[in-house]
């Protein structure tokens, strides 16, 4: 690790020693280097400090020193995001929410939850389900991720098309603003008509106007059966005929996920499993349904797949015939970011376009990268349910890094403008951070930056709370 920038000077580590046990924070060169990065792995991990704070008025009495001694401070979850915003590069001090996980009990009657910001996504989802509900926010990462960070980014996942993102599932938030003030936004109400919502402010703003550290979350039941399918199809515009298919079927669409051929290839090579299909395609989907509550639950689902055959919307398809084989399926999905990475070095694109849109999008990427970009391979994958596509780009073995990046940047500035043509975003579910603050304008206008930034002044006036993030 390089030099770490000596942010902390002065007054300040004297007042953090007098204030906190010695076990609140450290500056041992591993933690730095840890808590330092998120999984983007581009910036340098320099942070001053880590601090770990047990409780929102810890929380609460840093931020006050930090903002008394002017000192910039980066919020810290799973750090399982991909833009770069739980990234200390410039001698932050950071506010790890590890030691924050504790989770109250589940309220049943109001179908709520109680839990602090460090709390492990699947750790939640197993404390809901003893008492037959969930938290439906649900991605690869939710072994690691934390439901702050999942808050701070509205983290969407393979289930938006049932369930929505992550604010959907949000009632109340505890929050400190840098200045050490604590807002208790909302609590548990689930109707509240006295104004502006400002809790949907920090649902998003990935740590810049505040740190989450508590959250009243909306509980849903668990659902009943689940069957999960996997279908070969010729191209995008297959797929989406199925969606429609899909939606229009005798059971609850929970899932509906597409991957490129070369993604599923892969996934199935990095994890030593065989190709659920014989068939070649150019796209491939995974689909998970709640089988129908009724007498006839099976003969309702069989003649729906013969339907699709007999339409010739699919090429080919299989269910799975138990839960192992359930989970097989999930895995060559799921695991097809991490596939890659041991494949090549990656480019990454996480966009999004109205579902409408995305037919003629693809069409019109292909052609990009067919055009411009013969010698790269691009592997895509995504969630059909909300617009989403994590479009990869490979480097070739012949290309070095400095040249396949700047080839990368020149593609994604062709790539943005067909988003925007299509009214697309160029962060679906990563949020914006550091790595694509320079294509925010294909997504927001002037005057919705200008507004952004007015928000950011109202609640850190100094600049002092991730700073660089989204915006400089």
């Amino acid at each position: 690790m390089s030099d770490t920038p000596n942010q902390i000077s002065g007054d300040f580590p004297k007042a953090l020693r007098d204030e906190f046990a010695p076990d609140f924070s450290t500056r041992a060169p591993d933690d730095l280097e840890t808590y330092g990065r998120d999984w983007t792995r581009v910036y340098p991990a320099q942070p001053s400090l880590i601090a770990f704070p047990r409780t929102t008025d810890e929380v609460a009495r840093l931020l006050r020193l930090c903002s008394k001694h002017s000192v910039a401070v980066v919020p810290s979850g799973g750090r399982t995001g991909l833009a770069g915003g739980a990234v200390a590069s410039n001698g932050e001090v950071v506010i790890s929410l590890d030691r924050m996980n504790r989770m109250g009990p589940v309220d049943t009657l109001a179908q709520t939850v109680r839990v602090q910001a460090g709390a492990i996504t699947e750790a939640v989802h197993r404390h809901c389900e003893t008492s037959g509900l969930t938290w439906p926010v649900d991605f690869a990462s939710k072994g690691s991720s934390q439901v702050g960070g999942n808050i701070a980014t509205n983290a969407g996942g393979v289930k938006v098309i049932k369930y929505g993102s992550t604010r959907q599932w949000v009632l109340g938030l505890e929050v400190v603003t840098m200045d050490g003030t604590i807002l208790e936004l909302n609590g548990a109400l689930e109707k509240n008509n006295t104004g502006a919502d400002l809790k949907q402010l920090f649902i998003g703003s990935e740590g810049t106007l505040g740190v989450i550290t508590e959250a009243t979350l909306k509980l849903t039941r668990v659902p009943g059966d689940l069957d999960v399918f996997f279908f070969a199809l010729s191209d995008m515009g297959a797929v989406l005929r199925l969606f429609l298919e899909a939606r229009r079927a005798p059971f609850t669409l929970m899932a509906f996920e597409t991957m490129s051929a070369n993604c599923l290839e892969q996934s199935a090579r990095h994890f030593g499993l065989k190709k659920p299909l014989e068939t070649d395609a150019q796209a491939y989907v995974l689909m998970e349904v709640e089988r129908p509550v009724s007498s006839n639950a099976g003969e309702l689902l069989e003649q729906w797949l013969t339907d699709l055959f007999e339409k010739e919307l699919v090429l080919d398809g299989t269910k799975a015939q138990s839960p192992r084989e359930a989970r097989e399926l999930w895995m060559l999905r799921e695991g097809v970011a991490e596939a890659l990475y041991q494949k090549a070095f990656l480019h990454k694109n996480d966009i999004a376009v109205p579902v409408s849109e995305l037919e003629p999008f693809v069409r019109e990427m292909d052609a990009l990268f067919r055009e411009r970009h013969s010698d790269f391979e691009v592997a895509v994958w995504g969630h059909i349910g909300d617009g989403n596509l994590h479009i990869n780009t490979l480097k070739p073995d012949a290309v070095s890094k400095v040249e396949f990046m700047k080839r990368c940047h020149e593609a994604d500035q062709a790539l943005f403008e067909i988003v925007r043509s299509h009214h697309g975003s160029v962060s679906a579910e990563h949020g914006i951070g550091l790595l694509k603050k320079d294509a925010l304008h294909f997504t927001r206008t002037a005057d919705e930056l200008r507004y952004l930034r007015l928000l950011k002044s109202a609640f850190d006036p100094k600049g002092l709370l991730n700073p660089g993030k989204i915006f400089d």
